[in-house]
């Protein structure tokens, strides 16, 4: 017994020992640090080794197919950066549909959240404000959108495919769909946590206000306020609205319309890239002036590439709305991760990760590259490398010269020139 002992004190001793060297060096690594060494070096050799002859979504595998077989340059575990706005709840009304895509539903989307709306000709989604800022881009269709800058004057424009909008946190604004057959848009808003459940309507504000205060506030009688909403509207169906400069003139009133312009016309624009790969046209507060949400709008041909990169000022939130296409995000302690996105996927991109994105279809792959910044900012891996010592490049990547003189000199954001 005496010897059982002694030697249950011995294992202990050792163990404390061992343990805290241990433990010690543990906490150096990160949990994401040690998932970025669980990768394998076998490559398969058949298709058997990768098959799932098991219970499977034969669809979703085939719209995912570098997450059932991935690279062998993935590694480790890297947070999830996609999700379908297919699998986003429709919020269904008469007069159209929105539906949203947060940090509630991608996790790692904490800037930056989305919604896809719908309205029919002559739908409105009512008049509102929110507390995060409203960059918009249409999708489809005709829109009229109102609004008043901070000095109460007025704003009223119509809008059309390709064309943006921006209202800053407390500009109450509406949009309502024109003939033939509405719009459909994407909004953005500059906090991931951001529900367009939480707005402040119109007329939910009335529904909850004591109808004596209504009354007294617009100088009438409670009973001309009796057919007033008792909820929300949210979306609604009403008349297509007349000719603009009517609408214009009305809301302009004493004060005249608004100096400011709240609309973009993006086509206006020269692109700001343009090669036989695509082209990119950046948006920011240099061009936009009213905007505090930055953007690029990039259009890939088939077999392009948006160059590797990163942007050292704001995390990446990207709307894919043509196409195919497939990323790779580069984390820190080697993990990379590759996935597959098509038309209607959210991405996103953490600030400073490097990534690229490669057209895999047949037809131009076409999306939003959105950031909480007044300002664009990116750095390539190409002028990174034109501007460090060759030498230096050399020794780190083993190239020879030839080699070396052959790397792009500089940014050229769409590869292959």
């Amino acid at each position: 017994m005496r010897d059982e002992a002694e030697k249950d004190v011995l294992t202990r001793r050792g163990f404390l020992g061992v343990s805290s060297a241990a433990l010690a060096a543990a906490g150096m690594r990160s949990v994401e640090s040690i998932a970025g060494q669980e990768q394998s070096d076998y490559k398969p050799k058949s298709d058997r080794a990768t098959s799932t002859p098991g219970p499977t979504n034969a669809a979703l595998d085939a719209a995912n197919p570098d997450s059932g077989n991935p690279p062998p340059t993935d590694a480790g575990g890297v947070q999830t950066f996609k999700y379908p706005f297919s699998f986003g709840h429709k919020r269904l009304h008469e007069g159209g549909w929105s539906r949203e895509v947060t940090v509630r539903e991608l996790a790692v989307s904490k800037t930056l959240a989305g919604v896809d709306m719908r309205l029919t000709a002559g739908g409105v989604r009512e008049l509102h404000w929110h507390t995060a800022a409203e960059w918009a881009f249409m999708l489809y269709g005709t829109a009229r959108i109102t609004c008043i800058d901070g000095e109460g004057r007025s704003f009223v424009t119509d809008v059309k495919e390709n064309d943006l909008w921006f209202f800053p946190p407390g500009i109450p604004h509406s949009i309502q769909g024109l003939a033939p057959d509405g719009c459909e848009f994407l909004l953005v808003f500059d906090d991931g946590n951001f529900s367009e459940y939480e707005t402040v309507l119109l007329s939910d504000w009335m529904a909850h206000t004591p109808p004596e205060i209504v009354a007294k506030n617009f100088g009438v009688s409670q009973k001309a306020l009796a057919k007033m909403p008792k909820k929300e509207l949210f979306i609604f169906q009403a008349e297509v609205p007349g000719p603009l400069e009517e609408d214009r003139r009305i809301a302009g009133g004493a004060l005249g319309p608004s100096p400011i312009d709240f609309a973009f016309r993006t086509m206006q624009m020269p692109p700001t890239k343009r090669n036989k790969s695509g082209e990119v046209r950046i948006i920011d507060a240099s061009t936009f002036k009213v905007s505090t949400t930055a953007a690029a709008i990039v259009t890939l041909k088939p077999g392009g590439v948006r160059e590797l990169h990163w942007h050292p000022n704001a995390d990446e939130w990207q709307y894919f709305f043509a196409g195919k296409g497939r990323m790779t995000v580069f984390a820190t302690g080697g993990r990379a991760r590759t996935m597959d996105f098509e038309t209607g996927d959210v991405g996103y991109v953490q600030k400073t990760l490097p990534h690229y994105v490669e057209n895999t279809g047949t037809t131009d792959l076409k999306f939003l590259e959105m950031f909480k910044s007044s300002y664009y900012q990116d750095l390539a891996l190409s002028e990174w490398l034109a501007h460090t010592p060759p030498e230096l490049v050399a020794a780190h990547l083993h190239l020879d010269k030839a080699t070396l003189d052959a790397l792009p000199r500089g940014k050229t954001v769409l590869m292959p020139e």
